[in-house]
């Protein structure tokens, strides 16, 4: 893929589109126009000598894919994976990265009103607030997120 997440969110439109996903009862979201497929939980090969959240990888049609538990990321206790269990594929900055969820909800587009600034002393991977009926969702800026992983080129 040799298009940047930018590019792509012009080419097709995806800015106000998000996936959402839930850990732990609570809901995140994210850029649409990173998430590349949605995985079954599969066979995960262990890596030695990698931070705890880091499951290790897989192969996706030919590509060694890094693969990282969001739950044990976000400092939440871990639990076994179950039907709901998937990986979303995300491409940051032309690398791929799988990310291990309690469960994909939906995909939904979201208003410009629907989205508020996060609290001041929320973490600083958590770009907006969207409000919707009847739930928050935390949306996330993946590249914060990883931002310690990619400097210290953990993943």
């Amino acid at each position: 893929m040799t298009n940047s997440v930018s590019e792509t969110k012009k080419i097709e439109g995806l800015d106000d589109r998000y996936l959402l996903f839930s850990i732990d009862g609570a809901y995140y979201g994210l850029p649409l126009a990173m998430a590349l497929e949605i995985l079954t939980i599969q066979h995960i090969t262990r890596l030695p000598c990698v931070s705890p959240y880091i499951k290790g990888i897989i192969n996706l049609r030919g590509k060694v894919i890094p693969v990282l538990d969001v739950r044990a990321k976000l400092g939440i206790p871990e639990c076994g994976y179950d039907s709901k269990t998937c990986i979303i594929v995300i491409d940051l900055h032309d690398m791929y990265i799988g990310l291990i969820v309690d469960m994909v909800s939906e995909v939904l587009t979201v208003s410009q009103d629907q989205i508020i600034p996060p609290p001041r002393n929320s973490a600083s991977y958590i770009s907006s607030v969207t409000q919707l009926e009847d739930k928050l969702v935390l949306n996330l800026d993946c590249e914060a997120f990883f931002q310690n992983d990619l400097e210290q080129n953990r993943i």
